[in-house]
């Protein structure tokens, strides 16, 4: 039988359990996909613990992306038996098999192996959506990306960078930003070596920052502010470090913007913006321009251990359970 991560209470990851399920026969329109792999999110740690700002019914299986094979069809249009695709979910990616409708496939590059597929949307897709469709990311201005080590800091150094923006990467250790060297960050800095507004100032000859691409949130987000350019972009992504406060006084005078960044309801609201975004990531793929960096593959009963790598910032870029 099947198997799926379950969470029935909300709490850490320990508390997830791995559980077998019947299969439910297809309605028309839906297909069976065989799941290979499935990515890890944070979201999916925050949505296990009812931190989320989206609250699934208990009980029900995290998981927001996953990779694999078709199996079966009930009258669906523009899919078959064995095509390889990756699944858009809002959960429920980690298990052996996944019910779905062909709006939610994409099939996978053929440049990815299946948990690269299973890595590359949710990351990439919100770099994507932050650099191009908020932040309006130009050729020649300064992008500052922090936590470059992590699957959308380093997504949005690769983009960042095919768009022609020179790219101040930072992370809090030297084997994080090798890594962000090696997908094409310009300048790289420790957080635990110089204060990164210091360091942006030095890089920059005291102009500061055009965009910055934040993750983790806090204090980062608060020290962003003392080291951006006029006219810049704080774009918020996430809040792995905390809620961050912002100095308004300092956003006018360097007259800022700080935009909020969601880019899977930005597409649920404007579907248009989902389909020109899926073109351009997976032509970038195709073409060898973009790959997610899968630091850990692990099998699908490591669930919580793959989820503390999360917790514990121990990925560089992406984690993927992988089935079979």
């Amino acid at each position: 039988m099947p198997r799926a991560v379950v969470c029935r209470e909300l709490g850490p990851p320990e508390n997830l359990r791995l559980e077998t399920f019947a299969s439910r026969p297809l309605v028309p329109g839906q297909v069976r996909v065989a799941i290979r792999a499935a990515g890890l999110n944070f979201p999916d740690v925050l949505m296990a613990a009812g931190e989320y700002q989206l609250k699934p019914p208990l009980p029900f299986t995290p998981g927001m992306e996953a990779a694999g094979d078709i199996v079966e069809v009930n009258a669906a249009e523009g899919v078959a038996v064995g095509d390889r695709v990756i699944v858009k979910m809002r959960h429920g990616a980690y298990c052996d098999e996944a019910v779905a409708t062909p709006s939610q496939l994409v099939k996978l590059p053929s440049t990815f192996d299946y948990a690269e597929g299973a890595t590359f949307l949710a990351g990439h897709g919100t770099a994507y959506h932050a650099l191009i469709d908020r932040g309006q990311l130009k050729a020649g201005e300064v992008l500052l990306v922090h936590g470059a080590g992590g699957g959308v800091g380093l997504a949005a150094v690769e983009i960042g960078k095919m768009l022609g923006a020179t790219v101040i990467a930072t992370a809090s250790s030297d084997e994080k930003l090798a890594i962000a060297k090696a997908r094409g960050a310009d300048h790289l800095i420790r957080y635990d070596r110089e204060p990164f507004r210091d360091a942006v100032k030095r890089i920059t000859d005291g102009e500061g920052a055009d965009v910055v691409f934040d993750p983790v949130g806090g204090e980062v987000f608060e020290n962003s502010m003392r080291c951006i350019n006029w006219g810049a972009r704080l774009l918020i992504i996430g809040f792995t470090g905390g809620i961050g406060l912002a100095k308004t006084n300092l956003l006018m005078i360097k007259g800022a913007s700080v935009l909020g960044v969601r880019a899977g309801e930005a597409v649920r609201r404007n579907p248009a913006l989902g389909e020109v975004r899926i073109k351009a990531l997976t032509e970038w793929a195709e073409a060898g321009k973009v790959r997610p960096n899968v630091s850990h593959r692990l099998p699908l009963e490591d669930y919580a251990k793959a989820m503390r790598l999360l917790i514990d910032r121990k990925a560089i870029g992406r984690v993927a359970l992988v089935m079979g």
